[in-house]
């Protein structure tokens, strides 16, 4: 099973269609769903090794199955006929909460996997994939980071619990990856493509600005997401307000009245509020 998140950066979100690159979230959720191929083989690229035939591909794959709501998003959910599961993320922003999120994943990909009735000991293998324009560690400096549970007191101990995680930096130093997944990482950064295989994206990228389903479905998010925003800062400009009347209530400077025909509410709701 392979699943990409695809997490819109709202600097990304800002650009024009034709401006976007691999690089960027939609750009690159819409590549992978649509060319399986790729999508396997730039796994394979990544991890190493080979992987699976490619069994499904679902857009937008939701998993919420927390007694709260709270949930994750998939973008790209594709399953391979090797028990095995794939979470790539495309990273363009802030990658502070990387290692914290790698953790939240596991756990949302682990109990979807129980949800649908499966065993313990039949959970599948897991791979979560972080691809970064940034490095998570500059101290180190690599391209590469995989992570996977070893035991502390004989660090050759695996746990066995089939998790790994794999971090990727297009701002890594030195020669610690392959001469195809440097390629990759140079081209993500915004180099030019010079294999095969970057190539082939780079036309996909050109072809895909020319594509104008993907094109209005963008433009759709753009709105979507400036009246999101638009909400969100209103909401902040209201709960503002409220803290300032609020305070100027407890002061005695303006009467509950006052206070709640500023912000459209009754007395009794206000009063609330101040309690």
């Amino acid at each position: 099973m392979l699943l990409l998140i695809f997490h819109e950066e709202e600097a990304n979100m800002k650009k024009r269609y034709e401006e976007l690159t691999f690089a960027d979230d939609f750009m690159f959720c819409k590549i992978m769903q649509s060319n399986p191929d790729i999508c396997r083989e730039l796994t394979e690229l990544i991890i190493g090794k080979k992987v699976g035939r490619i069994i499904s591909i679902n857009k937008q794959y939701p998993i919420e199955i927390t007694g709260d709501g709270r949930g994750v998003r998939f973008d790209v959910f594709l399953e391979d006929d090797k028990d095995t599961v794939y979470d790539i993320e495309m990273q363009a922003g802030s990658i502070r909460e990387i290692p914290s999120r790698t953790r939240y994943y596991q756990g949302m990909i682990d109990l979807n996997q129980m949800d649908r009735g499966v065993r313990f000991q039949e959970l599948k293998k897991s791979y979560i994939i972080f691809i970064c324009l940034e490095n998570l560690f500059p101290a180190v400096g690599w391209h590469k980071y995989t992570f996977q549970n070893l035991c502390v007191e004989k660090p050759e101990l695996e746990l066995g619990d089939g998790a790994r995680k794999i971090i990727l930096s297009a701002k890594g130093r030195g020669q610690d990856v392959s001469d195809g997944l440097g390629d990759f990482l140079q081209y993500v950064a915004g180099g030019v493509p010079e294999k095969d295989f970057t190539r082939r994206l780079e036309n996909l990228v050109t072809k895909a600005r020319e594509h104008n389903e993907w094109r209005s479905e963008y433009m759709t998010l753009l709105e979507r997401d400036e009246k999101m925003r638009e909400q969100g800062r209103e909401e902040g400009r209201k709960e503002g307000t409220l803290e300032t009347l609020i305070g100027l209530v407890k002061d005695d400077l303006i009467s509950i009245h006052a206070a709640a025909e500023r912000v459209g509410m009754t007395e009794q709701e206000f009063r609330k509020i101040c309690k």
